[in-house]
């Protein structure tokens, strides 16, 4: 059946020659009489347009280009090479070429030629050209197709039936494609055959390569034509006109004193310019000791005169931790029930957020002591009727002030550590500020006494290292300084009974060392906490025995560990689920033993209503503290009274709360 490569519809069989279908059925006999081959007609290709050949472009709009090079491409297929089998007749002249197979009937069997497209970058332009030597060698027209063998044909069918064909740029390379495979095709069949030689009629070879190079032209001219129709035209840029500089036109005014000239037009020498000094927004205190004056009050104030008198007098009666006996928790409980909160026991005390308070071990009068995170020192006694008379804020620092102690050993003593690495200790009978430890270099974060009389201390750096300093030599400097195994340290807490040990709170871990083996190029420690999974706040032994370590960590938990026996391992005794994310504004929380029963802690709470909550160390709440409308913000930091039912709990805005029988 013959496929037209148009509409792909069955047009009916082929009119092959008698010849032809004979030599299809002959039986095997004598060879039959050669039948000549049919003539092959080739229509030249019609010239470009004169715009074309002129070197311009045709201009057409957008819309009408993809229908104007349709209708091209379908007069360009119709007007390419056409091939045409038509039936060989003796003694006639071919007056006439039809475009239409003829449809007839054919007894037997009809032969049947499938056309498929293939692409160009298989095609060679030398392929089907027949070369002039050859046409010359046949003086009777008589021509050979040597390169045109049985098993290149198998080949060149075998790569065009793939199924993997590659689609063709437009119609114009399927027709020149398929009118060179008919070609091909005859030819092959009469190699095939090899029943005779094939007789064509002779051929000009300059139309031959004339209408070679007009194909070639043509392709070219289409391709280009489809690269434009599927580039996107690009609009011109367009270039602001800048405006033409006037030169005789007047400028605008301008101030002389900024041109630096003189009313009479002569320039002003130029002035050396200073370099400008960034002030420091915490600059460090000058050495030495300084006066304790209170910034609230008048130097020449007779009130803060006998305030320092009173204290001084207090304080000379030296009070010892003696061992007691626990009390249950039942009395325990009744003891705490019975502290309340009043507005006469809240006051504001310090500017910024509370880092640390103390509380006065006096049986007597009662005074609490906060440090700031302004560097400021406040002292609050609540034996005056009036608040504001009893109020004192003194100003040692110029950092956060992170820990802060009333002196075991001379409660006339308070000590103070800062940020700003100065440890000091106000004197209540001299009325000054001594200092005690200065290290410009780095930063201390906590301190405590490692012995009973006060006169060692052992002080904790924020760059994780550890300095021993003694308060017996002259000079402010640190005796040694040991290189610790962690990269910070928050707290420092020495062992109440067994003073060689204390404990560090780092980032993740919190070790226990021994201050007998330790090295200042590096100490490993005895002990490591390990189960903490986040930054950890703070650690503290119990007071009385050390039999208990509490620590405060970001994960939400208190954990209580057994330090009964310090060996190699503490096993964990309590986790307590507690709210411990206090965010940014807030200042951490930081859970503490209470000094009357060691077997219960003080921390502050996030819920609602506020509150301060104690829990006993097996992980049950013994008491909250509520204060209604005298307490409705978070108390993060919060310390008892060693032998007085005394709670006072400092919050982030320099306020004060206390709870008392």
């Amino acid at each position: 059946m013959y496929r037209d490569h148009r509409n792909a519809r069955v047009r009916g069989p082929l009119h092959w020659p008698a010849g032809v279908r004979a030599g299809l059925r002959s039986p095997p006999g004598p060879a039959p009489a050669p039948v000549p081959a049919p003539l092959l007609l080739l229509y030249p290709l019609p010239a470009p347009p004169a715009e074309i050949l002129a070197g311009r472009r045709p201009l057409l709009s957008r819309e009408k280009m993809g229908s104007r090079s349709a209708s091209e491409e379908k007069a360009g297929s119709r007007q390419r090479l056409q091939v045409k089998v038509n039936e060989y007749k003796e003694n006639q002249n071919i007056t006439c070429v039809s475009l239409r197979p003829v449809q007839t009937t054919v007894l037997g069997k009809t032969p049947k030629v499938y056309l498929v497209p293939f692409s160009l970058s298989n095609y060679k332009s030398d392929q089907f050209k027949h070369p002039k030597s050859l046409l010359n060698k046949n003086s009777n027209n008589e021509f050979v197709c040597k390169k045109c063998k049985k098993t290149e044909i198998r080949k060149t069918c075998r790569r065009i039936l793939t199924p993997k064909m590659e689609a063709t740029s437009s119609k114009t390379e399927s027709t020149l494609q398929k009118s060179s495979l008919d070609v091909c095709t005859e030819s092959n069949k009469r190699q095939h055959k090899s029943t005779s030689d094939t007789v064509i009629p002779s051929v000009d070879m300059e139309s031959i390569q004339n209408l070679d190079s007009d194909e070639d032209t043509t392709l070219g001219l289409s391709a280009a034509r489809l690269r434009e129709m599927i580039k996107k035209r690009q609009p011109p840029e367009s270039k602001r006109k800048m405006p033409k500089k006037r030169e005789n036109g007047t400028g605008c005014r301008r101030s002389m004193r900024l041109l630096k000239v003189d009313p009479s037009g002569v320039s002003l020498p130029a002035t050396p310019t200073q370099p400008t000094l960034i002030a420091d927004e915490n600059p460090l205190l000058p050495p030495g000791p300084l006066e304790m004056t209170p910034e609230n009050r008048d130097d020449d104030n007779d009130l803060f005169k006998g305030f320092l008198q009173t204290w001084a007098e207090v304080s000379k009666t030296n009070i010892k931790n003696t061992e007691k006996e626990l009390s249950s928790i039942k009395n325990y409980k009744a003891n705490l029930n019975g502290m309340v909160i009043n507005e006469d026991t809240v006051h504001k005390v310090t500017k910024g957020p509370i880092l640390s308070v103390a509380l006065h071990p006096s049986e007597i009068r009662t005074l609490v002591a906060a440090g700031a995170k302004s560097g400021q020192v406040g002292l609050w006694d609540l034996t005056h009727q009036s608040e504001e008379d009893g109020i004192y804020v003194f100003q040692p620092h110029s950092q956060p002030v992170s820990c802060l102690y009333f002196s075991p050993a001379n409660p006339a003593h308070i000590l103070s550590l800062s940020y700003d690495g100065t440890l000091r200790c106000g004197d209540f009978s001299r009325a000054i500020f001594e200092e005690v430890c200065r290290d410009e270099r780095s930063s201390f974060s906590s301190f405590d006494f490692l012995g009973e009389d006060a006169s060692t201390l052992i002080v904790g750096h924020w760059n994780g290292n550890i300095s021993l300093v003694d308060r017996r030599t002259p000079g402010t400097s640190y005796e040694k300084l040991i290189n610790s195994s962690l990269r910070k340290i928050r707290t420092v807490h020495v062992h109440p009974v067994h003073r060689q040990y204390f404990i560090t709170a780092g980032l993740r871990d919190t070790h226990i060392y021994d201050a007998r083996h330790l090295n200042p190029r590096g100490s490993q420690p005895l002990i490591s906490l390990t189960e903490h999974t986040k930054s950890i706040a703070s650690a503290y032994f119990s007071p009385l025995t050390g039999n208990r370590v509490v620590t405060t960590c970001a994960d939400c938990k208190l954990r209580i560990f057994d330090s009964s026996c310090i060996s190699s391992q503490i096993p964990l005794l309590t986790t307590i689920r507690h709210n411990t994310i206090t965010g940014r504004w807030l200042t951490r929380f930081q859970a503490v033993w209470d000094p009357k029963q060691e077997d219960c802690v003080i921390v502050g709470s996030m819920a609602h209503p506020r509150r301060v909550e104690i829990f006993h160390e097996t992980g049950k709440q013994v008491h909250s503290f509520f204060g209604g409308e005298c307490l409705v913000s978070v108390c993060s930091i919060n310390a008892m009274h060693p032998t007085r039912y005394i709670l006072a709990g400092g919050n982030s805005s320099g306020k004060i709360h206390v709870f008392m029988n």
